[in-house]
């Protein structure tokens, strides 16, 4: 007899498939979940018009919001519009998402822009300067790379100390890919800061709120993860929290 896996929702992307509209995933955030945190999948669809994550949330143990290429509309966390490429589909599901995981007592995580999102589902905003901005250090590598170039530009987190990832990891900091030209604003009253970068930056954080473990991180640990023991880490982390061991 066999122990059923915690099965863990995977949000998708609104991408175009030759002419048409898709629901996709990036493989790699799929692999890396299923293989390091030893769980089953389930990916959710960014159609806001045909479900809502109430009618999911029941059915999953955890969620994973992953990266992507698109941003959050500006209008979810202040009154201007950003600079796109938008997904608002994924902005209502991922955000709402959030709100019924918490509600449940289930677990959250995010990486890059699931990291952006579940802060500003709960109040938080967004900078969108972190490329650019003379006070931080280049969080983006420079126009022209090749994409694997991108995820070799890194930088030093520094973990807090007594912090879930400080306790996890056992070491005062971790060499991390940095690939984000948006980042923490002002952080959500209910999250605690796990790391930042060397200009102060926001680069992960926690909480429990209520019965529900909330974990995120701005870096890319589904980047070859099969070569990288921190990432692996990571995901370790999300399958203990969704068993309960953590």
């Amino acid at each position: 007899m066999t122990t059923a896996r915690p099965v863990l929702g995977i949000i998708c992307c609104q991408r175009t498939v030759g002419t048409e509209p898709a629901q996709a995933v990036i493989e790699r955030y799929v692999r890396a979940a299923m293989r390091y945190a030893d769980v089953a999948a389930l990916l959710i669809p960014s159609l806001p018009d045909l479900m809502t994550a109430a009618e999911v949330a029941p059915r999953l143990d955890g969620v994973l919001l992953t990266g992507s290429p698109s941003n959050i509309e500006g209008n979810r966390y202040d009154d201007e519009g950003g600079e796109g490429p938008f997904d608002p589909g994924r902005d209502e599901i991922a955000l709402s998402m959030v709100d019924a995981m918490i509600g449940r007592g289930r677990p959250v995580f995010g990486i890059c822009r699931g990291f952006q999102e579940i802060n500003v589902a709960l109040g938080g905003t967004l900078r969108r300067d972190t490329s650019a901005s003379d006070d931080l250090i280049r969080h983006h590598a420079p126009d022209g790379v090749s994409f694997d170039a991108m995820f070799d530009h890194r930088h030093r987190v520094d973990l807090v100390p007594g912090g879930l990832l400080a306790r996890t990891y056992d070491t005062p900091s971790l060499d991390v890919n940095s690939v984000h030209f948006q980042g923490i604003g002002r952080l959500a009253d209910s999250l605690t800061v796990e790391a930042t970068a060397p200009d102060g930056l926001v680069e992960a954080y926690s909480a429990t709120i209520g019965k529900s473990p909330v974990v995120a991180v701005q870096w890319h640990p589904e980047w070859h993860p099969e070569s990288n023991l921190d990432s692996q880490t990571f995901f370790k982390l999300l399958g203990q929290t969704l068993r309960g061991t953590a």
